[in-house]
Order: C-alpha cells, then structure tokens, then sequence
C-alpha cells in the first residue's frame, strides 16, 4: 500500500531525476529513508561519466553499509524513480536494505525505450523480487508514471 509519505519521496524521486537529466544523465533518482522517516541520503544517475555501474540505488547500497547498523538498514526503505536494476537489486539484497518502493518498474521503463527505439541494455530488467527473494517491494505508482516516462522521452529526444 502506498502512502502520503511514500508519494512525498517517490515525487523527491522524479526530482532527482529530472536533475540528473538536467546534468545530461540518465533520469533516475533515489532516497533512502529511515524508519522513523528522516532522509539519510539521496542520490540521482552519475553513469554519464563513463562508469554504468553509477546508479543511485547502488550509491544508497554502499552508503548504508557504511553509515548504518544491519538492523538500521534492514528497517530502511529505498525510494526510487525506477524499480533497480539486477545489479542494484543485488546490492540492496547483500547489504540488507529493507523495503523498495518504485514509481515505475523496469517493465514499463523496457516497454517505454522499446517504443522510443532506444537499444536494449547489456543486462537483462528484471524484477527486483527475482534477483532478492522476499524483497519486500511496493510499486508501480500510476500517477507518477508520465512523469517518470516524460523524463526518459526527453533524454532519449523523441519527440
């Protein structure tokens, strides 16, 4: 189920985003949240550099192991534009991150580039629930899917 609280980080999601498209990147963005609901750290698509492994869900991976206590990350909850990718799911599932909560999945977002002719990525989208196992996941989030696929026409340039 998806609450007030949930929208108020999924929109600082498409925020992010949208900032990383403003810096010539790709359109995604993350917030990690804590389970009294503090933002801990939040982070967008850094992979116009050169290096593809700069996604924000992976950022907020390493940052909690880091920073946070097992239990602390285990009761965290991962925001984020776009449901992770296999790598990012990988992450999150090593480092024991809690809940995921997505405003559109890689089903759409693969749909959306397909209609675009955008190429298919080196990595296969898969759903997060198939590379973490009892992830606990909450998304897509309707309304904010034009957003979210409005950003990645832009990066892409269709018209």
């Amino acid at each position: 189920m998806i609450s007030d609280a949930d929208l108020k980080h999924l929109r600082r999601c498409v925020e992010l985003a949208a900032e990383a498209l403003e810096e010539g990147d790709e359109p995604f963005g993350s917030v990690l949240v804590s389970a009294a609901g503090e933002i801990l750290f939040e982070d967008h698509n850094r992979v116009a550099g050169g290096d593809r492994t700069r996604h924000p869900e992976f950022e907020l991976a390493r940052w909690s192991a880091a920073n946070l206590t097992p239990a602390e990350r285990a009761t965290a909850t991962v925001y984020t534009s776009g449901e992770h990718c296999p790598m990012c799911a990988a992450a999150h599932g090593w480092v024991g991150l809690g809940r995921i909560v997505y405003a559109a999945s890689s089903a759409q977002l693969a749909g959306w580039l397909a209609e675009l002719g955008v190429p298919a990525p080196p990595v296969r989208p898969l759903p997060v629930g198939e590379v973490v196992p009892g992830a606990r996941v909450d998304g897509p989030v309707p309304e904010l899917a034009g957003p979210v696929r409005e950003l990645h026409r832009r990066f892409h340039g269709a018209a």
